[in-house]
């Protein structure tokens, strides 16, 4: 069992802070929250006080996917886990544990260069995350949702996220090389879909050149009435959509992606599949969606 429970939150940096305000709020049906950071935008879904913050960078990357741990327990045992696999692992100072209003943290690159961040005791924001939409999101034990991280070393990266980290392979998915740009070949490229929790899957990694190092973001709503809504809320402030609604194969989620204004994705959904590992059997998925999902733009996941 893997000592991580769940995706925690994103820390972006972007070229245009305000307009990741204003696409929080009026597109994804967010929050605004506060934070220690005065020129940052802080977006909440729930009960923590942000679950993607945008702080003001020289280009549109994504810093650190944050992972949440359950207690300085579970987090001194990671540290030990990591290290005995010669994984150089990097103490939070002070500052960075006020800046992410955490306990305990810890980061690490993995095999591909993503930055983690693990954490334990997240501070809560004790006003309630209305949305000004009635936007309901889906957390809790299944944490913010799903990053789609790129990795160009199956083998390395497989390793490191189920042996080391602990995650579980839920399924995998055979992409043919040209579908996304590669030169055409027999030896298919895959696509590997991890969970660490109920959510089918937390993480998915990718053979997939993203250069703000993020493919997409995964965040569910409670109803498809909060995806139809949020649909018409791109119509009203221009938001790109790059997908048509559709069903994925492996994990059921009904969704469409939109474009964020650092350039990578965010899947809007709901209905998403959870499992149980003890009766969970790893698969291959053959199809990208059971319907839907038609694509306008490059780059997704």
């Amino acid at each position: 069992m893997s000592l991580i429970r769940s995706l925690g939150y994103l820390r972006v940096e972007a070229t245009d802070v305000p307009a990741w305000r204003q696409f929080g709020v009026k597109v994804l049906g967010m929050v605004e929250g506060r934070g220690p950071e005065p020129d940052a935008a802080y977006l909440r879904m729930d009960d923590l006080p942000a679950r993607i913050v945008v702080v003001p960078g020289d280009r549109d990357r994504l810093a650190a996917s944050g992972w949440e741990l359950a207690s300085p327990a579970a987090l001194g045992q990671l540290v030990g886990v990591l290290e005995s696999a010669g994984v150089g692992v990097k103490q939070a100072g002070a500052d960075e544990l006020a800046a992410r209003r955490v306990a305990g943290m810890i980061s690490v690159d993995d095999p591909s260069g993503n930055r983690l961040e693990f954490f334990c005791g997240a501070a809560l924001d004790t006003r309630p995350a209305i949305s000004p939409y009635g936007t309901r999101f889906v957390t809790g034990e299944q944490g913010m949702g799903h990053v789609v991280l790129p990795a160009f070393d199956d083998e390395a990266a497989l390793r490191f996220w189920t042996e080391i980290l602990g995650f579980r392979l839920r399924d995998s998915m055979r992409l043919d090389p040209a579908m996304i740009g590669r030169p055409p070949s027999d030896q298919p490229l895959w696509m590997r879909f991890l969970g660490c929790g109920p959510r089918h899957h937390s993480v998915a990694l990718a053979p997939i050149p993203a250069p703000t190092g993020l493919i997409h973001l995964m965040t569910e709503t409670a109803s498809i009435d909060d995806v139809g809504r949020a649909i018409d809320r791109c119509a009203r402030n221009k938001a790109p959509m790059i997908s048509t609604l559709g069903r994925h194969a492996n994990d059921n989620m009904i969704s469409f992606y939109v474009r964020t204004p650092s350039g990578f994705d965010i899947e809007y959904g709901t209905a998403g599949l959870t499992v149980d590992d003890a009766t969970w059997v790893a698969r291959q998925t053959t199809a990208h969606s059971v319907w839907g999902h038609r694509f306008s733009g490059a780059g997704h996941g």
